[in-house]
């Protein structure tokens, strides 16, 4: 691929270009209220989990004021529900996503937006179910025919408009230049990859295209990418900022291929099948092990701890909301453990990923919640803290969650609703309705199920089809597939 023109193609030790950043944080940004409220149950699941030291139920803090806060929202990539060791991993070690999760508040039952990469991603940034555009039907994105529409109003953009800063380094994953990009959907900044992947150190995607861009021109850095994102992330939070930021760092890390800091023998071989035409060699099914997805996931730790170091070192900590998930279920060497499935299901192992969020002015630490949510929740829930108002003319799909988390409500009761091609699912309270690619109608009561073993379809049928109802009348307003195909 020929270089894009504009901006000169620079390297990693030269001085990069910025944006400067114009405006104050009005002083009636400030803060809103809140009261404390009453504890949860104990969580179903997970709550004896190594590295989940003394968790309480959750519950909202005494009332406190605060600025507006940072958001610092990280996503791993492919990483399974219970890869962290505070999620019951019993062989892969993560201190520092556990100190975070110490710190915060750990939500046992968190789920992506959609069980593929860019589908979930396209509910972070739009608040609104995958289905609700061209680009969100692609499952994943795989050419440049779709992607997400620049007039469609994002987290980015909402928050921009109320005074933030934005900037998104990593994978972005939902279109390809010349017509989709970070910096025409409302981020100041980006820095990473626009495909579903890429080899680590070459920086080459499926077709052997370079993928490594700061702006819409392309970068050259053959590092190792978790390093090189570490260091611009850790850049970014530790600049003088004057107004609140929105950073979305998303991680490949642990996707495939296999690849660990310093396995560059492996990378060239992956480079050489690359050039030689093999589109599946990224894929790498003939390779990876247990131990080597085990050292990315504690790679990916250790990047995120050094990330919220500098975020300490910054006097920006305590004013900062830090959130972490994956951004699907894992793939084939992930720890799932009770959980069936894994991406690209929505099976509970395809959809539910560790979920983490702290700050320390507003969110006392060491507690848990076993309320479910899902991807579209944090968006809705960003936008109240940051003070920006959804576009009435595309309306979230999302609950916000601020009265919970900060002013002790009730959390949001609705349905969570999911739509792949072959599958369906919606969960409402302990009660989840999945039918499968066999096209059977099944239900599952979570809460003392969450293998998804004990169908309790014919024993429950007036829930079974008040569940299939809810999910056909969602389904309804939604585009079809055909809309893509």
């Amino acid at each position: 691929m020929p270089f894009i023109t504009g901006d000169p193609v620079t390297s990693h030790d030269q001085k990069l270009s910025r944006r400067a950043f114009g405006g104050v944080v009005g002083a009636g940004a400030a803060a809103v209220g809140l009261s404390a409220g009453p504890a949860l149950a104990a969580p179903g699941t997970g709550s004896a989990a190594a590295g989940a030291t003394a968790e309480r139920p959750f519950r909202a803090a005494a009332e406190r004021r605060s600025r507006r806060p940072n958001i610092l929202f990280i996503l791993g990539d492919d990483l399974g529900w219970a890869d962290l060791s505070s999620y019951g991993s019993p062989h892969i070690r993560t201190p520092h996503l556990d100190r975070l999760a110490r710190q915060g508040v750990r939500f046992t039952d968190g789920y992506s937006g959609s069980a593929t990469c860019s589908p979930t991603r396209f509910s972070l940034y739009t608040g609104r179910f995958p289905g609700r555009t061209k680009g969100g039907l692609a499952e994943p994105i795989a050419d440049r025919s779709v992607g997400l529409e620049p007039t469609h109003p994002t987290l980015a953009s909402l928050l921009k408009g109320a005074g933030y800063a934005t900037a998104l380094i990593g994978k972005w994953h939902c279109g390809y230049l010349p017509d989709y990009s970070p910096t025409r959907s409302g981020w100041d900044e980006f820095f990473g990859n626009f495909g579903g992947a890429l080899e680590y150190y070459s920086k080459l995607g499926p077709g052997g295209e370079y993928d490594l861009y700061e702006g819409d021109a392309q970068y050259k850095d053959l590092r190792y990418y978790t390093r090189i994102l570490t260091e611009r992330v850790s850049e970014y939070v530790q600049r003088e900022h004057d107004k609140p930021w929105l950073l979305n760092l998303n991680f490949t890390t642990p996707h495939w291929p296999w690849i660990a800091d310093g396995d560059e023998e492996r990378s060239a071989e992956i480079v050489r099948r690359i050039k030689a035409g093999d589109r599946g060699a990224l894929w790498h099914q003939d390779g990876g092990s247990v131990e080597k997805y085990k050292e990315m996931v504690e790679d990916l730790d250790r990047s995120v701890g050094e990330v919220l170091g500098a975020l300490k070192r910054s006097g920006q900590e305590k004013d900062t909301l830090v959130f972490f998930a994956s951004d699907n279920g894992g793939e084939r060497f992930s720890y799932n453990w009770p959980l069936s499935g894994n991406k690209s299901s929505l099976k509970e192992g395809g959809i539910r990923v560790p979920t983490l969020v702290r700050w320390p002015a507003r969110i006392d630490g060491g507690q848990v919640s076993d309320v479910p949510v899902f991807t579209p929740d944090w968006t809705a829930t960003l936008l109240e803290l940051g003070g920006a108002r959804p576009d009435p003319a595309y309306p979230l799909d999302g609950a916000s969650l601020a009265g919970y988390l900060l002013r002790g409500e009730r959390a949001p009761r609705r349905d969570l609703f999911w739509r792949v091609r072959g599958e369906r699912a919606l969960r409402r309270g302990e009660w989840k309705y999945y039918r499968g690619p066999g096209g059977k109608d099944q239900l599952f009561r979570l809460t003392e199920d969450a293998r998804e073993q004990a169908d309790k379809a014919s024993a429950e049928p007036g829930r079974l089809a008040a569940l299939r109802a809810a999910w056909e009348r969602t389904d309804a307003g939604l585009l079809p597939y055909s809309a893509v195909s």
